[in-house]
């Protein structure tokens, strides 16, 4: 009697399986369809010169699919000359996306006095430097969770003259 039982929960446990397993690739498949906020970068500007260094700002647009507004958890960046890492950081809880819209986020970038000056060094009569910037927002999806959008620009940006500083 003990096996027949044995055999019946493990029949039971089987379908169980089967049905869990259809139900994960069943979500998988929605959630892999599920919109995703989309940006990108419109502008990176040389903004001044501060006590820490020179700043810079980005301008980052977000279209919003949903009807809702969407918390942004943190946006993170790294710009880049010749693959040289020149700054970096993060911003915690920066605001919301608005509900079928496009939000404008300005990212303000510190690029720090040595750095800079080395650059400076580096470069020719221009003035100006060869960068990527890479940006991550994450953002909260209710019922998905936290998700990652990368964006990331080339170009050239100035650099600050003597007349910035002064």
């Amino acid at each position: 009697m003990a096996s027949s039982e044995q055999k019946l929960v493990e029949e039971n446990g089987s379908v169980i399986s089967g049905l869990l397993d259809k139900a994960k690739g069943f979500f998988a498949e929605k959630l892999a369809n599920v919109p995703t906020p989309e940006a990108t970068v419109d502008d990176v500007d040389f903004k001044g010169v501060s006590r820490q260094g020179v700043d810079y700002h980005a301008k980052v647009s977000v279209k919003n699919p949903y009807s809702q507004s969407i918390p942004i958890c943190q946006i993170s960046y790294v710009l880049k000359s010749d693959t040289r890492m020149i700054a970096s950081g993060t911003i915690p809880d920066p605001g919301s996306l608005v509900g079928k819209g496009t939000t404008v986020l300005d990212v303000p970038v510190k690029v720090a006095y040595g750095i800079a000056v080395s650059l400076m060094k580096d470069i020719s009569l221009d003035w100006d430097i060869d960068y990527q910037l890479d940006i991550g927002l994450t953002i909260d999806i209710p019922v998905v969770g936290d998700i990652t959008i990368p964006v990331s620009t080339q170009g050239e940006i100035k650099l600050p003259s003597l007349r910035d500083f002064f």
